[in-house]
């Protein structure tokens, strides 16, 4: 499923499910910003692996680094509106695989059934807001 969801995904937008992660995960977090640190242990990163993904991000003009005022040893991923752009339309995307695949092979009441059972897991209060709104014009 990863690799037809990475295919997916740098077909339609080109970024991976890591990148398509990364940028879910600043886009909902207050502010629009993420300690390095912290993005990397969310997304299962190293921190050489989160300043490798996060700079090819940034050149690519998705996200940005921004300091912090009260600690200069701390950096902040920042998404940018080209960020929230890209995010919104590779959501629309990728939620169209996510439905695609799994219709294919489940009837719409196990459908929901699934969708009420992934709710019950931990990290799962919230979720209604891990789809990105459409960037405001």
């Amino acid at each position: 499923m990863t690799r037809a969801f990475n295919a997916q995904l740098q077909a339609s937008n080109g970024i991976t499910v890591t990148d398509f992660e990364v940028l879910r995960r600043i886009g909902a977090a207050p502010e629009g910003a993420m300690r390095r640190v912290d993005l990397a242990t969310a997304v299962g990163l190293t921190p050489s692996g989160i300043t490798r993904l996060l700079d090819g991000l940034q050149s690519s003009g998705l996200v940005r680094k921004r300091g912090c005022e009260s600690d200069a040893r701390v950096t902040y991923a920042a998404i940018t509106d080209a960020g929230r752009e890209l995010l919104y339309a590779a959501s629309q995307d990728h939620l169209g695989a996510l439905v695609a695949l799994f219709g294919e092979h489940y009837s719409e009441a196990e459908m929901a059934t699934f969708v009420e059972l992934l709710g019950r897991l931990p990290g799962a209060e919230g979720a209604e807001t891990s789809c990105p709104e459409p960037p405001s014009s």
